[in-house]
Protein backbone atom coordinates (compact mmCIF):
# COMPACT_ATOMS: atom_id res chain seq x y z
CA UNK A 1 0.00 0.00 0.00
CA UNK A 2 2.74 2.55 0.79
CA UNK A 3 4.35 1.30 -2.37
CA UNK A 4 1.12 2.54 -4.52
CA UNK A 5 1.03 6.13 -2.64
CA UNK A 6 4.76 6.50 -3.37
CA UNK A 7 4.42 6.44 -6.99
CA UNK A 8 1.06 8.37 -6.94
CA UNK A 9 2.53 11.28 -4.95
CA UNK A 10 5.54 10.95 -7.92
CA UNK A 11 3.62 11.53 -10.48
CA UNK A 12 1.78 14.02 -8.89
CA UNK A 13 4.92 15.92 -8.56
CA UNK A 14 5.50 16.33 -11.78
CA UNK A 15 4.27 18.36 -14.92
CA UNK A 16 2.39 17.56 -17.80
CA UNK A 17 3.33 18.29 -21.60
CA UNK A 18 0.37 20.94 -21.91
CA UNK A 19 1.78 22.82 -18.51
CA UNK A 20 5.14 23.00 -19.78
CA UNK A 21 3.57 24.78 -23.47
CA UNK A 22 2.12 27.25 -21.65
CA UNK A 23 4.55 28.13 -19.65
CA UNK A 24 6.78 28.24 -23.06
CA UNK A 25 4.41 30.29 -24.73
CA UNK A 26 4.09 32.50 -22.21
CA UNK A 27 7.56 33.29 -22.05
CA UNK A 28 7.71 33.74 -26.31
CA UNK A 29 4.97 35.94 -25.53
CA UNK A 30 6.92 37.87 -23.23
CA UNK A 31 10.12 37.80 -25.14
CA UNK A 32 8.34 39.05 -27.88
CA UNK A 33 7.59 42.61 -26.32
CA UNK A 34 10.53 42.76 -24.05
CA UNK A 35 13.83 41.78 -26.21
CA UNK A 36 12.87 44.95 -28.97
CA UNK A 37 13.31 47.06 -25.78
CA UNK A 38 16.58 45.29 -24.12
CA UNK A 39 18.29 45.35 -27.82
CA UNK A 40 17.63 48.62 -28.46
CA UNK A 41 19.69 49.93 -25.76
CA UNK A 42 23.26 49.11 -26.75
CA UNK A 43 22.55 51.43 -30.07
CA UNK A 44 21.33 54.20 -27.26
CA UNK A 45 24.54 53.81 -25.13
CA UNK A 46 26.59 54.68 -27.94
CA UNK A 47 24.91 57.23 -29.42
CA UNK A 48 25.18 58.67 -25.72
CA UNK A 49 28.98 58.11 -25.82
CA UNK A 50 29.36 59.64 -29.44
CA UNK A 51 27.72 62.92 -28.02
CA UNK A 52 29.57 63.11 -25.35
CA UNK A 53 33.10 62.91 -27.19
CA UNK A 54 31.86 65.10 -29.19
CA UNK A 55 31.21 67.83 -26.55
CA UNK A 56 34.62 67.18 -25.20
CA UNK A 57 36.14 67.94 -28.43
CA UNK A 58 34.46 70.67 -28.98
CA UNK A 59 35.19 72.53 -25.63
CA UNK A 60 38.81 71.29 -26.36
CA UNK A 61 38.73 73.36 -29.36
CA UNK A 62 36.97 76.18 -28.20
CA UNK A 63 39.96 76.18 -26.03
CA UNK A 64 42.52 75.92 -28.36
CA UNK A 65 40.58 78.87 -30.48
CA UNK A 66 41.28 80.86 -26.98
CA UNK A 67 45.08 80.07 -27.02
CA UNK A 68 45.91 80.67 -30.80
CA UNK A 69 42.95 83.11 -31.98
CA UNK A 70 41.71 80.19 -34.52
CA UNK A 71 40.83 76.61 -34.58
CA UNK A 72 43.12 74.33 -36.24
CA UNK A 73 43.53 74.06 -39.97
CA UNK A 74 42.05 70.92 -41.86
CA UNK A 75 45.69 69.84 -42.30
CA UNK A 76 46.05 69.85 -38.68
CA UNK A 77 42.64 68.22 -37.27
CA UNK A 78 42.30 67.16 -34.06
CA UNK A 79 45.55 66.03 -34.07
CA UNK A 80 46.48 69.47 -33.17
CA UNK A 81 44.65 69.03 -29.59
CA UNK A 82 47.52 66.14 -28.64
CA UNK A 83 50.35 67.72 -30.36
CA UNK A 84 51.71 71.01 -30.94
CA UNK A 85 51.45 72.08 -34.46
CA UNK A 86 53.70 74.67 -35.49
CA UNK A 87 51.32 76.95 -36.20
CA UNK A 88 49.93 77.13 -32.54
CA UNK A 89 52.09 79.71 -31.06
CA UNK A 90 50.24 79.44 -27.70
CA UNK A 91 49.49 75.88 -27.34
CA UNK A 92 48.97 74.46 -23.87
CA UNK A 93 51.58 72.20 -22.37
CA UNK A 94 50.37 68.81 -22.44
CA UNK A 95 47.50 68.97 -24.61
CA UNK A 96 44.06 70.07 -24.26
CA UNK A 97 42.92 66.58 -24.46
CA UNK A 98 45.20 63.45 -23.18
CA UNK A 99 43.99 61.51 -26.67
CA UNK A 100 41.92 61.33 -29.85
CA UNK A 101 39.28 59.15 -28.64
CA UNK A 102 37.53 57.05 -31.30
CA UNK A 103 33.80 57.00 -31.95
CA UNK A 104 31.71 54.18 -30.54
CA UNK A 105 32.13 52.42 -33.30
CA UNK A 106 35.55 52.10 -33.82
CA UNK A 107 36.31 55.25 -36.55
CA UNK A 108 37.72 58.48 -36.39
CA UNK A 109 35.73 61.43 -35.47
CA UNK A 110 35.18 63.44 -38.20
CA UNK A 111 36.81 66.99 -38.03
CA UNK A 112 35.67 69.94 -40.64
CA UNK A 113 36.93 73.70 -40.27
CA UNK A 114 35.33 75.79 -41.53
CA UNK A 115 32.25 74.14 -41.07
CA UNK A 116 28.52 74.19 -42.22
CA UNK A 117 28.01 77.59 -40.35
CA UNK A 118 31.20 78.96 -41.08
CA UNK A 119 32.77 77.48 -37.38
CA UNK A 120 34.00 74.28 -37.03
CA UNK A 121 31.92 70.88 -37.17
CA UNK A 122 32.64 67.17 -35.12
CA UNK A 123 30.69 64.54 -36.24
CA UNK A 124 30.67 60.76 -36.14
CA UNK A 125 29.31 58.77 -39.04
CA UNK A 126 27.05 56.84 -37.11
CA UNK A 127 26.56 53.09 -36.88
CA UNK A 128 26.79 52.68 -40.89
CA UNK A 129 29.50 54.89 -41.46
CA UNK A 130 27.94 56.44 -44.33
CA UNK A 131 27.46 60.26 -44.44
CA UNK A 132 23.49 60.44 -43.61
CA UNK A 133 20.98 58.56 -42.90
CA UNK A 134 18.45 58.34 -39.94
CA UNK A 135 17.72 56.56 -36.15
CA UNK A 136 20.74 54.76 -34.96
CA UNK A 137 22.85 55.15 -38.89
CA UNK A 138 22.76 59.10 -38.70
CA UNK A 139 25.64 61.21 -38.43
CA UNK A 140 26.10 62.50 -34.78
CA UNK A 141 27.67 66.16 -34.89
CA UNK A 142 27.84 69.17 -32.70
CA UNK A 143 24.83 70.52 -34.68
CA UNK A 144 22.49 67.95 -33.15
CA UNK A 145 23.90 67.58 -29.68
CA UNK A 146 20.55 68.38 -27.97
CA UNK A 147 18.59 65.33 -30.24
Amino acid sequence: MTKHIRQTQQMAAGFTLIEVMVVVVILGILAAFIVPRIMDRPDIARMTKAKQDIRVLESALNLYKLDNHDYPSMDHGLEALVQKPASAPQWKDGGYIERIPKDPWGREYQYVYPGTQGSLDIFSLGRDGQPGGDGVDADIGNWNLGE
